[in-house]
C-alpha cells in the first residue's frame, strides 16, 4: 500500500506511483499528491475505464502491438478487478493519482508485466475522454427514467383532473380558468423537452476519441474504428487535437442539467404557494412535510423548498464549467481534470431532486373545492365576456373595451365578480348581452369553452395526457 502523509514526504510504492513518475529523479510530495489527486471523483468510472482498457488491449492484439497471450492475461486480469470491484472484495486504493492509475496498477500487481502494455498507443488524456463519456453514455438513460417516471406520475394524477377547476395566473394575478390537469401537463411537458434534450446531447457523445493520444494520435497502427465499434460507439472522433481538449458535452450536459432543475424549481414555487393556508390548493403528505421547532402548528413545504434551494448549486456547477474552459489553449491542461466535480453534482443533484419530488407530488391530495373557488372573483371571465360579444359580431378590440368597462363598472360597485352584475347593468354598457351572458361565463364553462389544441378543455387534456403516456411507453 502507498504511504501517504498529509503534509510531508514522498509516495514511495512503486507499483501505484504516478504514471509519469519516470521522468522524475524523486518522487512527488505527499502533499503535492493529496492535492492533485482526483480519484476521490472520478472513482465512479472504475467499471468505464476496465471496460475501455480491455477494447484497447483487443484491438493491441489484433493490430500485433501485443501477443494473444499478453491479451489473454489483460482480459482475464480486468475482468477480474471488475468482478471485485463490484463484489466489494477489492477496494479503491485513494493514493492512487486517479482510477485510470489505480486500475493499471491493480493489473499490473495481478499479472506482471502484461499489465505494462495495457497503455500502449494511449494518453489518459483520450482515456479520460473515452471514460467521461462512457459514463454518460450509461448514466445518461438512467436520468432519463427518472424523468419518464415523474412525466407519467404527473400525466396519471392528471387524468383524474381533467374536470377539477384551477385558476390559471400570468403575472401572479387572475387571468383566466383552466384546468389542474392542465396545469400538471404544463410541467410534464417541460419534461418532455428535458429528456429530449438528454437524448439530443447524447447523439454528440456517440463518438469515440480512443487513439487521439496525448493531442496528435499515435505512430503506432492503431485501429481506432474497432475501438469504437467494440464500445458501442457509432465512430470516432475527427481531430485528434479536438478530441483531448473538447469539454463541450461536460457543460453540455450540465446545461441540460440546470434547465431540469429550473423546471423542478419553478413546479416546486407553485407547490409551496398552493401549500400556504392563502391557497389551500395542496396538502402535502406529513411523510414528505416537516414541522417548527418552536411553532407546533406547522406543517412546511421543506422538501418542495430544499428542490428550489438546490437550483443554485446546479447553475453554479455549469458557471464553474464555462468559466473553467472559457481560456484554455489546446490542448490539454490540467484545469480540466476540474471538470468531473460539478458534473457529476448537477447530475446527483438533478436525479436526487427528481426521486423526491415524484414521491412528493405522488403522496398529495388536491383540495378540489378551494381550487375552484379561485376560479370566481378576480374577473377571470372578462376574456370570455369579450369572446361573447365577438361571437356577435363585435370586433375584438371593440369587445375588449365593453368587456373592460365591465370590470370597471363591478370595481366601482365593490363587486367582486362580473357575475354579480345585473343583466340591465350590462345592457347599459353594450346592447348585445342577452340573459345567457350569465351561463357563458361559469368558471366551468369558460374552461370547457377552450377546445383549440393545447387548451384546458377536457377532451384537450384528455389528448395531452395520452401523448404523455404514449411518450413514457417502454422508457422506464
Amino acid at each position: 500500500m502507498s504511504e501517504k502523509n498529509s503534509s510531508h514526504g514522498t509516495i514511495t510504492n512503486n507499483n501505484h506511483a504516478a504514471l509519469w513518475h519516470g521522468r522524475f529523479a524523486e518522487g512527488p510530495d505527499a502533499a503535492a499528491v493529496e492535492f492533485e489527486t482526483s480519484i476521490y471523483v472520478d472513482e465512479r468510472m472504475a467499471i468505464d475505464d476496465i471496460n475501455g482498457s480491455k477494447a484497447h488491449a483487443q484491438m493491441l492484439c489484433n493490430q500485433g502491438i501485443i501477443s494473444s497471450e499478453e491479451n489473454d492475461q489483460i482480459q482475464k486480469g480486468l475482468d477480474s478487478i471488475e468482478k471485485d470491484l463490484l463484489s466489494g472484495n477489492l477496494e479503491i486504493d485513494y493514493s492512487a493519482e486517479d482510477i485510470h492509475s489505480f486500475v493499471e496498477a491493480t493489473l499490473t500487481d495481478r499479472i506482471g508485466d502484461a499489465g505494462k502494455k495495457v497503455h500502449t498507443g494511449r494518453s489518459r488524456n483520450d482515456q479520460i475522454a473515452l471514460d467521461e463519456r462512457l459514463y454518460l453514455r450509461r448514466a445518461i438513460p438512467d436520468l432519463q427514467k427518472n424523468i419518464a417516471s415523474l412525466i407519467k406520475t404527473l400525466s396519471d394524477i392528471a387524468r383524474e383532473h381533467t374536470n377539477s377547476l384551477l385558476t390559471g395566473y400570468t403575472h401572479m394575478q387572475h387571468a383566466q380558468p383552466g384546468t389542474l390537469a392542465q396545469h400538471l401537463c404544463a410541467w410534464a411537458f417541460m419534461l418532455v423537452r428535458d429528456y429530449e434534450r438528454l437524448s439530443d446531447s447524447l447523439k454528440r457523445v456517440s463518438l469515440s476519441p480512443l487513439g487521439s493520444g496525448a493531442l496528435a494520435g499515435s505512430g503506432l497502427p492503431l485501429d481506432r474504428e474497432f475501438v469504437a465499434k467494440k464500445l458501442g460507439f457509432d465512430g470516432v472522433t475527427h481531430n485528434s487535437l479536438d478530441s483531448v481538449s473538447d469539454r463541450d458535452y461536460c457543460i453540455e450536459f450540465t446545461s441540460d442539467f440546470a434547465l431540469l432543475q429550473s423546471h423542478l424549481s419553478r413546479m416546486c414555487e407553485e407547490i409551496v404557494l398552493w401549500a400556504t393556508t392563502e391557497f389551500g390548493f395542496i396538502d402535502l403528505s406529513e411523510k414528505w412535510s416537516t414541522g417548527s421547532s418552536i411553532m407546533p402548528q406547522k406543517k412546511n413545504p421543506d422538501f418542495a423548498e430544499l428542490i428550489r434551494g438546490r437550483t443554485g448549486k446546479v447553475y453554479g456547477n455549469l458557471i464553474n464549467l464555462l468559466v473553467m474552459m472559457k481560456g484554455l489553449p489546446l490542448s490539454y491542461d490540467r484545469d480540466m481534470q476540474e471538470d468531473k466535480a460539478p458534473l457529476f453534482e448537477a447530475l446527483d443533484t438533478v436525479k436526487g431532486n427528481l426521486i423526491v419530488f415524484e414521491a412528493m407530488i405522488s403522496s398529495a391530495k388536491w383540495n378540489k373545492d378551494k381550487m375552484a373557488a379561485s376560479c370566481y372573483g378576480g374577473f377571470a371571465n372578462a376574456t370570455d365576456v369579450a369572446d361573447y360579444l365577438v361571437r356577435k359580431g363585435m370586433p375584438f378590440r371593440t369587445a375588449h373595451g365593453v368587456a373592460a368597462q365591465c370590470v370597471r363598472l363591478c370595481i366601482e360597485k365593490n363587486f367582486t365578480a362580473i357575475e354579480e352584475l345585473s343583466i340591465e347593468d350590462m345592457k347599459n354598457i353594450s346592447d348585445l348581452f342577452e340573459v345567457d351572458i350569465f351561463e357563458k361565463i361559469t368558471p366551468e364553462a369558460c374552461m370547457k369553452a377552450r377546445k383549440t389544441t393545447g387548451g384546458p378543455a377536457p377532451e384537450q387534456t384528455d389528448k395531452q395526457i395520452l401523448f404523455l403516456q404514449k411518450f413514457c411507453e417502454g422508457k422506464f
